[in-house]
């Protein structure tokens, strides 16, 4: 890898996020932000004011929210020392927009344009360097947090706010909200070169990954990034990407072609960093299909600026609200649609086992695999704790699943079946989306001693939701 200059898109009617040099005084904005939480009635939740969201479950709508948009932006970028500056409300569009013409980046970058870095620490993020950078929060040094009790503390993976550092990841807000991060960068070259391994069956995916994630390489080529893409039992594909700064020709996957459908197209590919990193935005991986955008005539008629996935979140919440899908299956006599939008991780050896379960109970395709592995084998990350000598492997999928057994949607079957089987197979489920487990059994998985020591004493007085109420009560 090799720091460049000035690293752009060659998309250029791609929408440009605004400016962010000029940030408020952090001190500033951190003595409002911990006046208003002081100042804010007891009988009001506290929850936060978000223009965007990434969720896939229910968010109580409330007459008034927190709203830390003074934290938008980035303070600094350090290309020398490797460091970034970032508010906790800055999206990975606005972080990259910055970090890039110093030809660095964030060691993980979350597929979609519109999740905050705020977001991803606390929620968790993933993608193709995972399998050796780790998760968001892994690249985290320290943090502003803003906390129940209206006091701004620094976190760090050292010193008296040790325990809220390595409990705030997975705890959705529910410890306080980060307002300011010091995150880890590192050096990017101007392109990503693409290899799409085909393999035969699962278990010849999980010794493609494996290898490579082992030794960073792949037939004499250095591997930076590794993800997967399934079609079906006998048609997935390992792609395994490497910075260069070769020069030659690049795709462009912003218009009328789509990445996903490449992969069965060509052994090899070749993107600018920028495009890269958005590869899955510009069709919210294939879920863009959904609303006709990959219909060649309708996606003639598409602004380009508008084929990304917030543009499409907000096309499925107005559907999620008015029921319009549901209403138009039933008009056909159609049998009714669970919601199964899920994110899950299991140890890579128990990946064909879960596919096969995958393939049989639940029926979505395409699906997205990205190995990854905890970065530092001695940190105990209390809310979502993984075994450090294991290698992972998180499987997404997004659709829905027709009901045929009569069942009503609402009660979670398919979805408490996959929960049921990634507990047996020894791993864990995001909560970004509907979750169905029982209080006890959800504290068992999800750290439920340390994250109430954590609660009581940042949050003693409950201004922030509980983390079971937040993520699985709601629903």
């Amino acid at each position: 890898m090799s720091a460049s200059g000035a690293l752009r898109s060659k998309s250029e009617d791609a929408p440009q996020p605004r400016p962010t040099n000029q940030m408020p005084d952090f001190a500033h904005s951190a003595e409002l932000a911990s006046r208003t939480v002081a100042e804010w009635p007891a009988e009001r939740p506290i929850r936060l004011a978000k223009k965007t969201s990434n969720l896939f479950r229910y968010r109580q709508d409330a007459d008034a929210a927190l709203d830390l948009s003074a934290f938008d932006g980035v303070y600094a970028v350090d290309p020398q020392n490797l460091r970034a500056s970032v508010g906790g409300l800055t999206t990975y569009e606005n972080l990259v927009a910055r970090t890039l013409p110093h030809g660095v980046s964030p060691m993980c970058v979350p597929q979609l344009r519109t999740i905050t870095l705020g977001g991803a620490v606390t929620g968790l993020g993933i993608e193709s360097p995972s399998f050796r950078n780790g998760l968001p929060h892994e690249t985290v040094a320290a943090m502003d947090v803003l906390t129940g009790t209206g006091e701004v503390v620094r976190a760090e993976p050292t010193g008296e706010h040790s325990d809220l550092f390595f409990s705030f990841p997975n705890s959705y807000g529910t410890l306080g909200y980060a307002l300011r991060l010091e995150i880890e960068v590192e050096p990017v070259s101007r392109y990503v070169a693409l290899t799409h391994v085909p393999c035969r069956d699962y278990a010849a995916a999980v010794e493609v990954m494996d290898a490579a994630a082992t030794q960073h390489s792949w037939e004499g080529q250095t591997v930076d990034f590794i993800d997967g893409t399934v079609f079906g039992p006998h048609e997935t594909y390992v792609t395994l990407g490497r910075y260069t700064d070769d020069p030659g020709p690049t795709s462009d996957y912003t218009g009328m072609n789509i990445y996903y459908r490449s992969l069965q197209q060509r052994a090899a590919d070749r993107l600018t960093v920028h495009d890269y990193l958005w590869r899955w935005d510009t069709d919210w991986f294939w879920c863009s299909r959904a609303m006709g955008a990959q219909n060649p005539y309708i996606r003639r008629l598409w602004p380009k600026s508008k084929l990304r996935s917030d543009v499409y979140w907000k096309m499925v919440a107005l559907d999620r609200r008015y029921q319009f899908s549901a209403r138009l299956d039933q008009l056909r006599n159609r049998p009714p649609r669970e919601p199964v939008v899920q994110d899950v991780e299991v140890p890579l050896a128990a990946l064909p086992e879960f596919l096969n379960f995958f393939d049989r109970e639940v029926g979505i395709s395409p699906v997205w695999l990205c190995p990854l592995q905890q970065r530092d084998p001695e940190a105990l990350w209390s809310l979502y704790s993984f075994d450090p000598t294991t290698r992972y492997v998180n499987v997404g999928f997004w659709s829905t699943v027709p009901r045929t057994d009569g069942g009503d949607p609402t009660d979670g079957r398919v979805n408490r079946a996959i929960e049921a089987e990634v507990t047996r197979l020894g791993g864990r489920k995001s909560l970004y989306s509907t979750s169905f487990y029982g209080r006890d059994e959800f504290y068992r998985i999800y750290g439920g001693d340390e994250y109430w020591k954590v609660k009581n004493r940042y949050d003693p007085d409950g201004r922030f939701s509980e983390l079971y109420d937040k993520c699985v009560s709601a629903v």
